[in-house]
């Protein structure tokens, strides 16, 4: 188990004892890509706080690869190198005058010696797709908001986080920046074995990269499954004011004035297929 909360309670008003978090009991194992989903002010914010230990719950037990970070004197330096986490607009937490200087920040701090961290800054340059050579001497301030976006996500990647957590990381994005953000979550996940933890708006990039969904509202954990599970409890959604992916809406509709059709689908062409599976029945029926 790599993260693990027991009981988790978290009160931010303390006189009219309003709960951020309510009796989480959460699991999260090596490998997962997990999407958070929710409307504002349900807590997911507050929830992945809690995995690096930036928020400290009121009650309840979190332990993050195996330590318990609601103990005694943790080792918060492990548990912050292990678990890494991306704020929303992280580009605005860019300061140094170089793009390597920014990506080295972190790993500095760790007393690396030079040669390590210079390692560690090419390799979490390369994995965002930004060329070494091309890039380190340059000021972060001159490039588009695409490319400032993944050097702050690789000034993350060069403490070589074990989970990386990335709060509405396409917010603000053009089309084709959220599409190589996705294609960037893709390969971090599948090719480094990095857990990722989504928190995003944007069900299609929930359904398309998560193995598993978890729904929050008022602090709760309402849902949690597989795409498909959860996005089956349409109704359930609804009522949260949180909407489905566009073509699974589409699939719903079609449904809904009579075609037999799934409604567990989630990308263009799987639909695209689906429908022309049922028009193919249709017409060999009639």
């Amino acid at each position: 188990m790599l993260i693990e909360l027991k009981n988790v309670t978290h009160i931010y008003d303390q006189e009219q004892k309003i709960k951020a978090l309510d009796s989480i009991d959460l699991e999260i194992d090596e490998h997962e890509f997990i999407g958070i989903v929710g409307h504002t002010g349900s807590g997911k914010t507050t929830l992945v706080q809690m995995f690096n230990s930036l928020i400290k719950p009121t009650s309840g037990e979190i332990y993050v690869d195996g330590i318990k970070t609601t103990g005694k004197k943790p080792d918060l330096n492990h548990v912050r190198q292990t678990v890494g986490l991306v704020f929303q607009y992280p580009e605005h937490q860019l300061f140094e005058e170089t793009i390597y200087d920014d990506v080295a920040f972190g790993p500095r701090n760790l007393d690396l010696d030079k040669e390590e961290v210079e390692k560690r800054v090419k390799v979490a340059l390369d994995l965002v797709g930004l060329e070494y050579e091309d890039f380190k001497d340059r000021s972060p301030f001159n490039l588009s908001g695409g490319q400032q976006r993944r050097v702050a996500i690789a000034g993350v990647l060069a403490m070589r986080p074990r989970v990386l957590i990335l709060d509405e990381p396409s917010a603000g994005l053009d089309p084709q920046g959220r599409e190589k953000l996705k294609d960037l979550l893709k390969r971090l996940h599948q090719s480094y074995n990095i857990t990722i933890i989504l928190i995003s708006h944007r069900m299609e990039e929930i359904t398309q990269l998560s193995s598993r969904v978890i729904v929050m509202d008022h602090g709760k954990i309402v849902l949690n499954g597989s795409p498909k599970e959860v996005f089956s409890h349409k109704d359930k959604l609804e009522n949260l004011s949180l909407e489905l992916p566009e073509i699974t809406e589409i699939l719903y509709r079609l449904k809904e004035r009579g075609c037999d059709i799934r409604t567990d689908i989630f990308t263009v062409e799987e639909a695209v297929n689906e429908i022309i599976n049922v028009v193919g029945r249709q017409n060999h029926v009639n």
